[in-house]
């Protein structure tokens, strides 16, 4: 009995230690590694109502970054803003899917649109995006273009 006792209490402590290992790597990473898996949308802040207000009701949302470089990203608008359409939104709905350069010096992301439910106005265009990562492991994005006044916010689940 006393052996199991002892052979539980060092399963507990390898998980303890390598949870410890595994979130100290994580914040040592580079931030193409933080890049990486899904993200759930978390908000949307604008000052342009055609990109959406923040008074409506924000959409639900995913972006997803790959190991190989890839991206993709998907957002829902509520019933209420069917009739949203902009250069990235088509009735309501949001999505975009391509490759992903980032320049970790600049905090840059590029996303290089290969495909968009808005057609022609964004496949083969490259948008630059500033990030950054807060302190509770959160991404904001916003768009490096000085004429687009939005962030957006994103957590990993």
């Amino acid at each position: 009995m006393k052996a199991l006792h002892l052979a539980a209490l060092a399963v507990v402590a390898a998980t303890i230690s390598l949870s410890s290992a595994q979130s100290a790597k994580k914040q040592g990473a580079s931030d193409r590694e933080k890049l990486i898996g899904a993200w759930n949308l978390v908000r949307i802040d604008s000052a342009d109502p055609k990109v959406g207000d923040t008074s409506m009701p924000q959409p639900v949302g995913m972006l997803i970054y790959t190991r190989d470089g890839h991206v993709s990203v998907q957002l829902m608008y509520s019933k209420s803003q069917q009739d949203l359409n902009n250069q990235y939104v088509r009735a309501g709905y949001e999505a975009s899917f391509g490759t992903y350069d980032i320049d970790q010096a600049t905090h840059t992301l590029t996303h290089h649109v290969q495909g968009s439910n808005t057609g022609d106005l964004l496949v083969g265009k490259d948008l630059p995006r500033i990030y950054q990562f807060t302190g509770d492991g959160r991404l904001v994005i916003r768009s490096a273009n000085p004429d687009e006044h939005w962030s957006v916010t994103w957590r990993h689940d």
